[in-house]
């Protein structure tokens, strides 16, 4: 019977996702799925008893809907509880906010996470 296995082809497992992608995952969930993420930069962190990423990103929303999204994200971003497995949110604030009406309504956001590693 175990010859039997050997013949069957392997199915491949889809990759695992990295941190900074469930990251921006739970970012734009939380944006109700609008916005473009621009950049996403990440750096190690510690302290004496923690250890963690700083991730900085900046999104850009376009339009009413993608706007009043971006208003929602800046809101309920120091409050959210992130399920990310494994890691804990410990830090989430809004760094910048810059709003353009022309040539059409645009609002864009930096913010910065500290993620600290759930042993």
């Amino acid at each position: 019977m175990q010859s039997d296995m050997k013949s069957l082809p392997r199915v491949p497992r889809p990759p695992r996702k990295s941190l900074g992608e469930k990251l921006r995952a739970a970012i734009l969930e939380l944006a109700d799925g609008h916005g473009k993420i621009r950049r996403h930069a990440e750096r190690s962190w510690a302290s004496i008893t923690f250890a963690g990423t700083r991730h900085t990103l900046d999104l850009s929303f376009t339009g009413d809907d993608e706007i009043a999204a971006a208003e929602r994200l800046i809101a309920d971003l120091s409050d959210h509880e992130f399920s990310i497995p494994g890691q804990l949110v410990a830090d989430a604030i809004v760094m910048s906010v810059d709003h353009a009406m022309l040539p059409k309504p645009r609002l864009d956001v930096t913010i910065e996470l500290l993620m600290l590693e759930d042993a």
